[in-house]
């Protein structure tokens, strides 16, 4: 664990503060696929290793999954991919609570832009919001990692990346030098770690609940 006081606290969105059933659901309501089937082939995909939309081309060979998105998102009802009514219970008091602690708060995640505006509605303070599709930049790539101390002005030591991926999230801040909380949830989480704490995690809980306890004694 780094040495330096952890200024910062900084979150992923997709199965760290949101639960992404509902979204994942409409997809393959849209695409006509039963849920079960979609739900299944998404598992195997990711614990393969491969891309989130390879379920798409496997069982739609015929959708261009970036051109079904936007027609998803302009249909009518304005399906969004993230919403404040899928938070995670946990979210919202966990954040609350580590702003009262008096860490500096934020989220960057890949997310498309649009979600900027569903976090920026939170109504916690944050001092940073970052989006992949505005930034340009996708995890796992450094560059990333690089943006957010930048954005934050802290060296990488003074910063907590929290999130449910061992590849997008918790590998990569390690290697960025920052302190990496593996949140054990969702299917990345448990596909890819399932019970066993990833060696590159600082930090490791199982409930957003759980994490500014971990921060504290972190801190002794």
């Amino acid at each position: 664990m780094n040495e330096r006081a952890i200024e910062a606290v900084v979150f992923d969105v997709g199965e760290t503060l949101v639960d992404e059933t509902r979204p994942w659901g409409a997809w393959a309501d849209h695409l006509g696929i039963p849920r079960l089937t979609f739900f299944a082939v998404l598992g195997a995909a990711i614990a393969d290793g491969r891309h989130h939309r390879d379920p798409i081309a496997l069982l739609r060979p015929d959708v261009d999954a970036e051109e079904e998105s936007q027609r998803l998102e302009a249909s009518p009802g304005g399906f969004s991919f993230v919403s404040v009514e899928d938070l995670y219970p946990d979210a919202l008091d966990c954040l609350r609570v580590l702003a009262a602690d008096g860490y500096r708060l934020g989220v960057a995640a890949n997310q498309p832009a649009a979600t900027a505006a569903v976090i920026e509605g939170l109504g916690v303070p944050l001092d940073l919001v970052g989006m992949s599709a505005d930034w340009g930049i996708y995890k796992p790539d450094p560059a990333f990692f690089e943006r957010v101390a930048r954005e934050l002005e802290l060296p990488p030591a003074a910063i907590a990346y929290v999130g449910d991926r061992v590849d997008n999230d918790v590998q990569p801040a390690h290697a960025a030098g920052m302190t990496a909380v593996f949140l054990r949830r969702g299917p990345w989480g448990w596909i890819q770690a399932g019970r066993a704490d990833p060696p590159e995690a600082d930090i490791v809980v199982d409930s957003l609940a759980d994490l500014p306890e971990a921060l504290r004694r972190s801190r002794g």
